[in-house]
């Protein structure tokens, strides 16, 4: 019996850390599978992790249709026993609805990574389509800090150093890119405290040094 499994948290909790584990495991017991992600930071059909760890993937667009790519692949003789999909709050409620689909009809395990809520604090689509119809929903153990030390449970957006709470919701950032047009976006991950009071750690920083804090010569 096949299960679609959500496993779900803010930025830098080890997701994709994890989803490449969970593609090593299930590789290294002879089962046959496939690696789809979307709109990775380290760029086009690649599932990569914070730790330097990276792997070949499928790119998943809007146009993607994981069913037709399934049936194609089992009428040609190909095997597939999981699909190990990364980044899936990018995908569209469709895309969700034919991975359970695939589940279902074609006793396919389906284990899907991926962030609930973008930086204006709203649930992606994709995540919230996951939550309503998988079977398994596991928050990941490995708990992502704020600067202050406390949870983090809010993921924020930074252009030039600033927290934003408006614009895009596809913007991948934290990437070193000298000529990357301005403005430069960042990611950090904050307590829902600091995220209302959009206090990122630098400009926690900021107003610590501030003139009015700093000793005399």
């Amino acid at each position: 019996m096949a299960d679609l499994n959500f496993y779900s948290g803010t930025m830098d909790c080890g997701k994709s850390t994890l989803a490449l584990q969970m593609d090593h495991n299930h590789r290294a017991r002879g089962r046959v599978g496939r690696v789809f992600t979307s709109h990775d930071r380290a760029g086009t059909a690649t599932l990569s992790s914070r730790l330097g760890l990276s792997v070949e993937a499928i790119e998943v667009d809007d146009a993607f249709d994981f069913w037709q790519f399934t049936v194609g692949e089992l009428t040609h003789g190909g095997r597939i026993d999981y699909f190990v999909c990364d980044e899936a709050q990018f995908y569209t409620v469709p895309q969700i609805d034919q991975l359970a689909k695939i589940t279902d009809e074609l006793s396919i395990d389906i284990f899907a990574f991926g962030i609930l809520t973008d930086f204006r604090t709203k649930m992606f689509p994709g995540s919230l389509r996951l939550t309503e119809l998988a079977d398994r929903v596991h928050t990941l153990q490995v708990e992502a800090l704020c600067w202050c030390g406390e949870r983090a449970t809010h993921n924020a957006r930074t252009e030039d150093g600033v927290m934003v709470t408006e614009g895009e919701v596809i913007v991948v950032g934290d990437v070193e890119d000298p000529e990357r047009p301005a403005p430069q976006v960042g990611y950090e991950v904050l307590c829902r405290r600091h995220h209302r009071r959009r206090m990122t750690a630098a400009s926690a920083q900021a107003a610590a040094l501030s003139p009015d804090v700093l000793p005399f010569d």
